[in-house]
């Protein structure tokens, strides 16, 4: 909101002037004119209203009219909104004002006003400054008209016109510092204090591409120059351009009685382009809506755009394509040709993140590939990392994460699966509720919580292990569950200590109670009043045994909890004893095989020996809380 002026406290000049009257249509101009023909700062003199005229006419075109008059109390009948819509209609107002010198005894000195008006001058606004201050007089209230009305003339603002909300203004102001006596604003205000027809704007046409405004910044908020947009991913429904049409602009007037008239709207950005059934058009009275009928990512072939799943590359890399982010849910195929061996299909630090990928080649170092189903044809760096459900891969080096995963050969690399199938392992950390290996050779480490199966060992120095918390899930929710048993031990212990101290406490005064409540019962037939430390002992009696029945519910309650959550901890072990490790062919060189317990909380091992003909490995409990590994038959 600009500020047009204010009756800030300014330092007197010692320099007056002689009162002057003059006849204005632009008061701010001839204050200037008059402070600089007499050497002083604008700043050091006043002028009151002594007189105003209102004048309108309607031109004829190009023909001018003459000038009329309209009487004060006609002012309300030119408020017509199709007058002032009208561009041949003018009004203007000049005013006749006496200039003079500012004096010290200002009583209006620190009372701050300043009117505003927003950018198109069609809504003024009163503006009390915080730490204004004014005290209350029989004139406050046409003083304070007489200020508002002078900010208005020397910022060109019609007076007396558009203002019909000014009096409830000043009715407001002037009540509160009626009742304030001596009114100290905290902060400051701000009223509306005229209003005339604001002007709707021409919109000129705009076509918006909406798909290509997806940001390519990374979690720092910086621009991930790797993402350079290579494919536009859609979702189904999603707003995809828009074509905003002209709309012509009406007309309006503002408070300084300006017309003002709209631009004529510029149409030059109307579609060319054509759709397929795959976007689907919606047009309004203000718009052109084109939205995606289906998820992929949308293409420009020649003049058509069209919806499209499936994409042919050669590689992904920083200079060809940069990372693909369309998301594993966009339904985008894409297959990368690459299969060169000592190239990368897909490049150092790519990120590739879509429905399904078929990457006939490697994936370099540090690359990132996450679908729902993926396959590989070449092999993984060791720093790269592989994750779909379903999950194929030739050769493997880095990480891989997914629910089936087979490999034809792992290399010292790292699987998180569910269903893990290897052909042939060569080193590596597996992780998965089943794994098997077809050909396993040395320095295996594999962890199941279900079955590891061998079918051919070999090497040695490989690790096989059972262990029920495998995924981080089951050991957090043990953790959780050990917390909550723990809790609850001491709760239970705690209230059983306070039953026996009440149990005791009851037993040694029931002689006492029975005693009273006799007495009383004879009193009570009798007529007699009850003395009143018999009554108090009573109720203390009677609160006692209410205790003790509660504490005892609430033992029962914690118990019953304290049962079911140690249940539900020797649940996180329950298919342990049907859990199996085994090995199709002869034992060869050193290999361990471990079974983790959750409660008790034991891992146990066993090295079968080179050349045991054992196969089939379990956990068997051979006494009462004993266990032992075991070969077992199939």
């Amino acid at each position: 909101m600009a500020l047009f002026g204010s009756n800030k406290k300014t330092t007197k000049s010692s320099k007056k002037i002689r009162p002057t009257v003059i006849r204005t249509q632009n008061v701010a101009k001839e204050l200037i004119s008059i402070a600089k023909s007499n050497e002083v700062s604008v700043n050091t003199i006043d002028f009151n209203i002594l007189e105003s005229q209102t004048y309108t006419r309607v031109n004829n075109g190009d023909k001018e009219a003459d000038w009329e008059e309209v009487a004060e109390e006609n002012l309300s009948e030119i408020e017509d909104k199709g007058s002032f819509l009208d561009k041949n209609f003018q009004i203007k107002q000049m005013y006749e004002i006496e200039i003079f010198s500012k004096t010290d005894n200002d009583p209006y000195s620190d009372f701050n006003l300043a009117v505003g008006a927003n950018a198109t001058k069609c809504k003024v606004y009163l503006n009390i400054k915080e730490g204004s201050k004014v005290s209350f007089s029989p004139r406050f209230e046409e003083d304070l008209l007489i200020l508002i009305n002078k900010s208005k003339v020397r910022a060109n603002i019609l007076i007396n016109i558009f203002d019909e909300m000014l009096s409830d203004v000043i009715s407001k102001i002037v009540a509160h510092v009626r009742v304030e006596e001596s009114a100290v604003y905290n902060k400051s205000e701000t009223h509306l204090i005229a209003k005339a027809y604001e002007p709707t704007p021409t919109t000129n046409d705009a076509l918006i591409l909406h798909y290509d405004k997806k940001d390519t910044v990374d979690e720092k908020g910086k621009i991930d120059y790797a993402n350079r947009g290579f494919i536009q991913s859609v979702h189904k429904d999603e707003l995809l351009i828009e074509y905003i049409k002209i709309k012509e602009g009406k007309p309006g007037r503002n408070c300084r009685g300006e017309f003002m008239e709209p631009k004529e709207p510029i149409e030059e950005n109307t579609p060319t382009f054509t759709t397929d059934d795959t976007i689907k058009i919606i047009d309004s009275d203000k718009s052109i809506e084109y939205r995606a009928v289906e998820n992929g990512y949308i293409a420009l072939d020649g003049n058509l755009y069209t919806i499209k799943s499936e994409i042919d590359i050669g590689e992904i890399s920083f200079k060809s394509t940069g990372s693909i982010s369309a998301g594993i849910d966009s339904d985008v195929n894409i297959s990368v040709k690459e299969t060169d061996s000592v190239k990368d299909a897909v490049g150092t630090g790519m990120v590739v993140e879509v429905s399904e990928i078929d990457i006939d080649g490697n994936v370099g170092s540090n690359a990132k590939v996450t679908a729902h189903k993926a396959t590989i044809g070449g092999q993984t760096h060791k720093t790269a990392i592989i994750t779909a459900d379903n999950l194929n891969i030739n050769v493997h080096k880095g990480k891989a994460y997914g629910k089936e995963i087979h490999i034809s050969r792992l290399e010292h690399g790292e699987v998180d699966g569910e269903m893990v199938e290897i052909s042939q392992a060569i080193g590596g950390h597996i992780r998965a509720k089943e794994i098997q290996i077809e050909v396993c050779g040395s320095y295996v480490n594999a962890t199941a919580s279900r079955l590891i199966e061998i079918k051919k060992l070999q090497g040695s120095e490989n690790v096989f292990t059972i262990d029920p918390l495998l995924k981080k899930s089951a050991q957090e929710g043990l953790n959780e569950n050990q917390s909550k048993i723990t809790e609850l031990d001491n709760a239970v212990e705690n209230i059983k200590k306070e039953i026996l101290k009440y149990k005791k406490l009851v037993k040694d005064n029931q002689a006492t109670f029975n005693d009273v409540k006799k007495r009383l019962i004879h009193y009570k037939k009798n007529g007699v009043k009850m003395p009143a430390s018999f009554v108090k002992q009573y109720k203390q009696f009677q609160k006692v045994q209410e205790h003790l029945v509660t504490i005892k519910k609430e033992f029962e309650i914690k118990n019953d909890q304290l049962n079911l959550l140690t249940t539900k901890t020797a649940s996180f072990q329950d298919n342990i004893f049907d859990s199996r490790i085994i090995n199709r062919d002869r034992w060869v060189g050193f290999n361990e095989i471990i079974f983790k317990l959750v409660d008790p909380p034991l891992e146990l091992s066993f090295k079968p020996e080179e050349g045991s003909a054992d196969k089939i490995f379990s956990i068997v409990e051979v006494d009462d809380g004993e266990y032992k590994i075991k070969a077992v038959k199939e």
